[in-house]
This record gives C-alpha cells, sequence and structure tokens, in this order.
C-alpha cells in the first residue's frame, strides 16, 4: 500500500535502575480503515529505532490496541486499558513471554489522522522491568499519494 500518512512517534520508557530514554521518529505510513471498524497504521523502523528491517502495524479498534512486528524482529503486543495480556517478544537472544499491563490509553484516531497514547509497564517474570509512554501522531499528507 502506498505511504498516505506523516507518523510521528514519541516514546520513553523509565527504568528501575538508570535514567529514562527517550525516542522521536518521524516516518511516512500507512492508515487505512479495517473491516472490523477500526484502523490500521503501518510504517517501516528504522536505524534510529535499532528495529531495521521491520514493519510494524497497530490494529487500533474497541479499546484495544494490537502492536505487531515482522521482519528483523517479530513481537506482538496488546494493550487493552486496565488488563494484563501475556505477549511473545523475540530477541536476537531467544524469544521472551513478557507481561503488557496497560495503564492509560487514548485514541483520537479516525479517517483525517488523530493521536494514540499508551502508558503501560512492562513485566518480565512477574516484576515490572520498566514504565512506557508511546505517543502517536498521524495526519494525512497531501503530498504523498493517496
Amino acid at each position: 500500500m502506498t505511504d498516505n500518512v506523516i507518523i510521528s512517534i514519541k516514546g520513553k520508557q523509565l527504568y528501575a535502575e538508570g535514567s529514562p530514554e527517550e525516542m522521536e521518529l518521524v516516518t511516512a505510513g500507512t492508515l487505512k480503515r479495517d473491516g472490523a471498524g477500526g484502523y490500521t497504521v503501518s510504517y517501516q523502523e528504522t536505524e534510529l529505532t535499532g528495529l531495521e528491517g521491520t514493519t510494524t502495524r497497530l490494529y487500533i479498534r474497541d479499546g484495544q490496541v494490537t502492536l505487531l512486528r515482522e521482519g528483523s524482529i517479530n513481537s506482538q503486543m496488546v494493550f487493552e486499558e486496565g488488563r494484563r495480556h501475556l505477549s511473545m517478544y523475540e530477541t536476537p537472544y531467544g524469544a521472551l513471554s513478557i507481561g503488557v499491563n496497560t495503564r492509560r490509553m487514548r485514541s483520537t484516531l479516525g479517517e483525517a489522522g488523530g493521536d494514540l497514547e499508551i502508558d503501560y509497564a512492562i513485566e518480565i517474570d512477574n516484576l515490572i522491568a520498566g514504565q512506557n509512554l508511546f505517543r502517536m501522531n498521524v495526519k494525512k499528507n497531501p503530498a504523498l499519494k493517496q
């Protein structure tokens, strides 16, 4: 599918030890309405994120967001406010089973774009490994082919 949006992503990770890590990425991607009444946002990861060669897709519908990565890294994470989901996260050293506990989630995504914000904790072996804040803004770009 042809890129039709500009996606701005800001991520912040807080660990029990060490200083917070922040990442910001602006990239072209796609936004489309899916058959289930939600939206799918997809983009190619870059060297900046350390996931070059990976396609990231976010399926946003009915109070739930599923993040699926395929390529050099494969993972699936499910976000649903107030709920904990178990997910698989593939690393170069093998796959990990992790818990994703979504504390707060907000989406204003629609046909013209919008915002998505997810505040969540990652657990490994039932211990919190880090707090994360993910913010994404999606804007239709008339300069990109529709």
